[in-house]
């Protein structure tokens, strides 16, 4: 699949649900209100969904949600995906997760064919922990961590930057990934979705964030790159990598090889844009035949924009993008 601008599309991140056992600041409202299950795909029509991105050329999968551990039976779609690993399939089938149920998943996950997760973990503080996801404990998830790097799965830890919250942690978090093997990744907070509180009280441009760090920590250049947005780095003082995702200050569209897919079968072809496609609709259509998702698929990839209009600003009360990152998908 290639879009109108010669990007070959071979990323597709899927929501396998829009609920979650946290209510992080800045990706969830504390009183969301969720999908009917009516509207969410079965994991059936969701394994039938990436079978027709990887017949397009699709070789990397990532699940997530909401928290996508919290689907009911979900390991059955891992299974059924991770069968699919291997010449002519997928390269790759990761996951992004809290980690609160990696104590009871991670070893199904890596028997599935599972190699490497994401982590989303913004601070090393029980405190600030339980204030950034309003009712989490730290300790389930620093428990999911270690038994995950059991099961053998490599941890990539990603915390969002936010001015105020955690900006002094990095250097310690950095030592702490170092310890322990994880790479880190910091994340600039997005404009999506309406939250309490003022995103502009959020932000932090992760520029100035990298220079503080290069006080403390050598930062060599690399030219990894795990099909994502981030530019790594290695700490030479760990041996590990660290991350930056920087949507605002350094717009990252220009190399964008990924789509999404939300639980209900909207595909949005960018995180910044609201121009989607239902997929739904022929996934369910009887009448149709594989063939019609796939046209619908490749019509939809031929409106992929250029890049996205993510923008914090002061003046501009309304977030650049009104659908929840929890809906999207991460």
């Amino acid at each position: 699949m290639i879009d109108p601008f010669g990007r070959k599309v071979s990323y597709l991140r899927v929501s396998v649900t829009d609920r979650c056992d946290l209510r992080c600041v800045y990706c969830m409202a504390e009183d969301m209100t969720f999908l009917p299950k009516a509207e969410v795909l079965s994991l059936e029509e969701l394994d039938r969904l990436c079978g027709a991105f990887i017949k397009l050329g699709v070789d990397r999968i990532r699940l997530t949600g909401g928290e996508p551990l919290v689907r009911k039976n979900v390991i059955s779609l891992f299974r059924s995906l991770g069968a699919r690993l291997g010449a002519g399939g997928l390269r790759e089938l990761t996951t992004t997760t809290n980690g609160t149920q990696l104590v009871r998943m991670a070893g199904d996950l890596h028997d599935a064919g599972v190699r490497r997760i994401n982590v989303s973990l913004d601070t090393l503080d029980p405190g600030t922990f339980a204030a950034i996801t309003r009712w989490g404990k730290l300790e389930p998830t620093l428990d999911g961590i270690f038994a995950a790097k059991a099961a053998g799965l490599a941890v990539k830890i990603n915390a969002v930057a936010m001015k105020g919250v955690n900006e002094d942690e990095f250097d310690r978090m950095i030592a702490w990934c170092g310890e322990h093997g994880f790479d880190l990744c910091l994340i600039e907070t997005m404009p999506l979705g309406e939250i309490t509180g003022d995103r502009n009280d959020q932000y932090l441009p992760l520029s100035g964030v990298r220079s503080r760090l290069r006080q403390n920590w050598t930062l060599d250049d690399t030219d990894y790159t795990t099909g994502g947005p981030a530019r790594y780095y290695t700490v030479r003082e760990t041996g590990r990598r660290i991350g930056f995702i920087t949507p605002l200050t350094h717009n990252f569209c220009e190399s964008c090889n990924r789509v999404r897919v939300t639980c209900t079968g909207t595909l949005f072809m960018c995180l910044g844009q609201d121009d989607a496609a239902d997929l739904r609709r022929p996934l369910r259509d009887e009448t149709l035949d594989a063939g019609g998702l796939e046209q619908a698929i490749l019509e939809a990839i031929s409106r992929k924009p250029k890049g996205h209009d993510f923008v914090i600003d002061r003046n501009r009360k309304q977030p650049a993008v009104a659908r929840h990152m929890s809906v999207t998908g991460g």
